[in-house]
């Protein structure tokens, strides 16, 4: 019997029936045919890091950490193909051997290649897209075990849609991505009260090239972070190695301390959650661009994330924060807020619209659900659209008004996977059940 399996955040859980770890594409091709003539689904995990079910495998889970080669690199064009199970923390410095980077990430760097891309996971900076947008080729394992390319000039449709696929189209074992000259950024941390921060909010974005902040829902602060992109020959000032241990070990350590006293006495929740926002420090670096997008995130958490059109970023906010405040909900963890240009692909939480990504976080031991499905409500109100690989409740008939193009993406997936083969609860639940699709939740796997 297998392992029970658990996403980073231990919300999600699966007991497969069988673990497959390919190491060619190939092997997963043959996977997947023998999986459908046995009547079981299959699903590719890479690093575990979804907060939503997107990558639960109750019947066939591929573990793609075994696809994870640097394939090609083309220096003059910038185009790199790596393998899907590639991750993003092993790319950066890949990258960085070859004179070149991702144009821009998030601020994890623990997922891998495919899984960021599926998911439809961002940084922060109006001028650019999620990381879906720097894709140019992928490959991919269809359900009846043929292996397609696909891109703008290849199966463009499929193109279009596989770029946020999130698994329902086939399993990702190979992705091109556009990448940029390796190029540093200078980052400024710096704290500002929460009414200047929402006042000045769209200069603030726009006169950056990255823009976001942290908001501790029971203080009148914000730490605001800006990044301005530099030549890679800039000089650097990284963070001193001194320095970045006892950061870590105070947001680590420190912080996991401080909710874990939450949790036991609730009612210091509010005054901890000043006191970490006072805490926040103000100061100033310069580095390679993979070291100053990406930061630990050493405490576990649950979240929920949903985009919706930047112009109304503020009056959702200040309605999140008039509800904690009615209520009385405490909360441990900021907000977190970023933003992005729109994009052309079907599922992005960023097609057609400038976006502004609203993520709320609750520390894993603390009660989330009203608190997260408050946030839901007030930011589906706007027209916010979940993210893919974090936590909500919307099934597809919620879905379908906010994307102009689900109806599209499903029929292309109901095509290539009448029966499910990649299906799960969660896809069955925000896409509906493939045409000749039974629902799979009652017959292997472990309920959430």
């Amino acid at each position: 019997m297998t392992e029970v399996w658990r996403n980073w955040s231990g919300s999600e859980r699966a007991r497969p029936v069988r673990v497959l770890r390919p190491t060619r594409t190939e092997e997963v091709a043959a996977s997947v045919a023998e999986a459908a003539r046995d009547g079981l689904r299959v699903k590719a995990v890479g690093s575990g890091h979804s907060f939503s079910g997107v990558a639960v495998a109750p019947g066939v889970q591929v573990r793609l950490d075994r696809l994870a080669g640097l394939n090609s690199v083309d220096r003059e064009s910038g185009l790199v193909t790596v393998g899907a199970g590639m991750p993003l923390w092993r790319l950066g410095p890949l990258l960085a051997s070859h004179g070149l980077a991702l144009e821009i990430m998030g601020d994890i760097d623990r997922q891998t290649v495919s899984g960021a891309v599926s998911t439809g996971t961002h940084g922060s900076g109006l001028r650019f897209g999620g990381i879906a947008t720097q894709v140019r080729a992928l490959q991919l394992v269809l359900a009846d075990g043929s292996v397609v390319r696909c891109s703008a000039d290849e199966r463009p449709e499929l193109f279009r849609a596989a770029r946020v696929g999130i698994g329902a189209l086939g399993v990702v074992t190979e992705v091109t991505l556009q990448c940029v000259d390796q190029f540093a950024l200078h980052a400024r941390d710096t704290a500002m009260p929460v009414a200047e921060v929402l006042e000045r909010v769209d200069e603030l974005t726009e006169e950056n090239d990255h823009f976001e902040f942290f908001w501790f829902p029971h203080s009148e602060t914000a730490l605001t972070r800006r990044f301005r992109r530099l030549p890679a020959d800039a000089p650097l000032k990284p963070i001193g190695a001194l320095t970045r241990r006892v950061d870590e070990t105070v947001s680590g350590l420190g912080f996991e301390g401080l909710c874990r006293l939450g949790t036991a006495v609730p009612a210091l929740v509010p005054p901890i959650a000043r006191f970490a926002a006072r805490a926040m420090s103000a100061r100033e670096w310069t580095d390679l661009s993979p070291r100053v997008f990406a930061s630990p995130r050493d405490v576990r958490f649950h979240e929920g994330e949903f985009a919706v059109p930047r112009e109304h970023a503020v009056d959702a906010l200040r309605e999140i924060k008039r509800w904690i405040d009615t209520t009385g909900e405490r909360v441990s963890f900021p907000l977190e807020v970023r933003f992005s240009a729109a994009d052309d692909i079907w599922l992005s939480t960023a097609q057609g619209r400038e976006s502004c990504y609203i993520a709320f976080h609750q520390y894993h031991r603390m009660p989330y659900r009203r608190y997260f499905e408050a946030c839901e409500d007030i930011l589906g109100s706007y027209g916010g659209r979940p993210h893919w690989g974090k936590m909500h409740t919307l099934d597809a008939d919620a879905l379908r008004p906010r994307y102009e193009r689900f109806d599209d993406f499903v029929a292309l997936r109901d095509g290539l996977d009448p029966t499910g083969v990649f299906a799960n609860p969660y896809l069955d639940r925000v896409l509906g059940l493939a045409p000749e699709a039974v629902p799979v939740r009652d017959r292997v796997g472990l309920p959430a």
